[in-house]
């Protein structure tokens, strides 16, 4: 029987009732609502967490018949049913409504549901007065299932949206400030989001809020595992190169003991069996690319970050590494615990090519050639060895620099629309690479030659080509047997191009 891949439904019910494949995550959701308390989950979008709280939520509707073959299924006492508050902030409609109001329809609704009188008006009061006659008309603890809790901040965070940012933020606080006091009407509270922002009540009030994020017993709790792909999954294991999914979706930790794949984009894969980017295509915000590019934050291979870096972050001094981990575009690859410094990189290649194509195109404004397609014509170039081919080729893409964009006297600028544009050749490229003495440019290995760059600004090739002799940069790949190739580059700030290149075999 061919499998039915549960791609964008977030709804365990439908999920069950309809025969998708389930990779089985109730060994969490059991460990959760047994014991109680309050939770906090940080994911990436896309991760399955809304898929989790729809879990939870038919567990404490006593909805037994769907979880038949699953770890909880004769371990939790189905004739107990609790009373449930649910929230999405993906979809109370914040955004027309404004975030006040859309609180409070909700609230109102979830009132009416169980045919409760609301006496309150403002959205801390209905909330607190909500739980407590929830608890009182069934006589059970009431469940809080908060998803995506920080939407109404994270949509808003592009420059000159920041105010509203801002206010949601104050609102979100006042909203979540009474469930401290409500502790004793509850059964579980579970919320879920894709950053940990301070100043938000849930962290500053609620000081019971257990952070699951980075917590090893619960890293497999969203996303794919290799011993539940193997599970799961065994026909297109045979079927497809394994070693290649894994370089493709694999890589995401939070523990640095379990590693797991993006769920999204290993379904999407094995329905189209394609390797593509099907993760950073459902959008990624425009706030985090224009925040990159402004930062020249184009290198995201071993940044290192404390733990207290990671954690949180306020919306008016975000931090470019933060974000970036915490929305998925970095992962943990090892921890100096003597320092108490992580070192972090990208998950995987869907990651890493679709974030350095998407920061290499803000730089540039040409809607008819994307700098993925320049960056194959450079390698063309290379492997032709045609230096003014070369030339040409990069003027070209210098060419569609918005003026504004030009940072004059800025070697650094340069450096990062080449650094990201050979980055998306799929070759071996690295920047800034350092040897015994010094630091040249950038190192590119193709099949026919290894090139050694030295980029120069307002002065001259020679010097590039000079420095690369002087230094030895390509002394260590004597043994390649492979041709060593220096290439100096000269940028010259008033022609806002390449002025120069010259090519020389060592």
């Amino acid at each position: 029987m061919i499998q039915k891949y549960p791609i964008s439904i977030q709804d365990f019910e439908k999920l069950r009732s309809e025969n998708f494949v389930y990779v089985d995550k109730t060994q969490f959701a059991f460990q959760l609502a047994d014991i109680g308390g309050s939770y906090f989950l940080s994911r990436p979008r896309r991760f399955g967490k809304s898929l989790f709280l729809s879990t939870l939520a038919c567990i404490f509707e006593g909805k037994k018949e769907l979880f038949e073959n699953t770890f909880i299924y004769d371990k939790w006492d189905w004739e107990q049913q609790f009373p449930i508050i649910r929230f999405s902030f993906s979809n109370i409609g914040h955004q027309e409504l404004g975030l006040e109001q859309a609180i409070r329809k909700r609230l109102l609704d979830i009132y009416s549901e169980h045919e409760l009188e609301a006496v309150s008006h403002s959205i801390s009061q209905l909330f607190k007065e909500l739980i407590a006659l929830l608890h009182k008309k069934y006589n059970q603890k009431v469940a809080v299932l908060i998803d995506e809790y920080d939407k109404p901040i994270i949509d808003n965070l592009g420059k000159e949206e920041i105010p509203i940012a801002v206010a949601n933020q104050k609102t979100l606080k006042i909203f979540y400030s009474i469930l401290k006091d409500a502790d004793p009407h509850l059964k579980l509270v579970f919320i879920t989001g894709v950053s940990k922002f301070t100043q938000v009540s849930i962290f500053s009030d609620l000081n019971n809020l257990y952070d699951l994020t980075i917590e090893p017993n619960f890293a497999g709790i969203c996303g794919v595992t290799d011993k539940e792909l193997n599970t799961y999954f065994p026909k297109e294991i045979e079927k497809f190169d394994a070693d290649k999914i894994k370089e493709w979706y694999d890589g995401y930790t939070w523990d640095l003991e379990t590693y797991v794949y993006n769920p999204f984009s290993l379904l999407n894969f094995f329905r189209v069996q394609k390797f593509r980017n099907f993760w950073f295509e459902t959008g990624t915000p425009t706030f985090l690319i224009e925040m990159a590019k402004r930062e020249k934050f184009y290198r995201l291979e071993n940044v290192k970050a404390t733990e207290e870096e990671l954690k949180s972050f306020d919306v008016n001094n975000l931090n470019s590494k933060n974000i970036l981990f915490q929305t998925g575009y970095l992962t943990f690859k090892s921890y100096n615990e003597s320092r108490g410094v992580y070192t972090l990189s990208y998950p995987n290649k869907e990651v890493k090519q679709s974030y350095l194509e998407a920061l290499a195109n803000a730089f540039t404004t040409n809607p008819n050639k994307s700098t993925k397609i320049i960056a194959l014509q450079i390698e063309d170039a290379l492997i032709e060895n045609k230096p003014e081919k070369l030339k040409n080729i990069i003027n070209s893409l210098f060419k569609s620099v918005p003026y504004d964009h030009w940072q004059k006297e800025n070697e650094h600028f340069y450096h990062a629309i080449l650094h990201l544009t050979f980055k998306m050749m799929g070759i071996y490229t690295l920047s800034e690479v350092h040897s015994s003495d010094g630091r040249m440019d950038a190192l590119v290995q193709l099949d026919n030659a290894i090139y050694a760059f030295e980029f120069k600004l307002d002065k001259t090739a020679e010097i590039a080509i000079q420095q690369i002799k002087d230094k030895g940069y390509l002394e260590p790949f004597r043994n390649e047997n492979k041709p060593l190739i220096a290439i100096g580059v000269n940028f010259s700030t008033e022609m806002k191009a390449v002025e120069e290149i010259l090519v020389e075999e060592m």
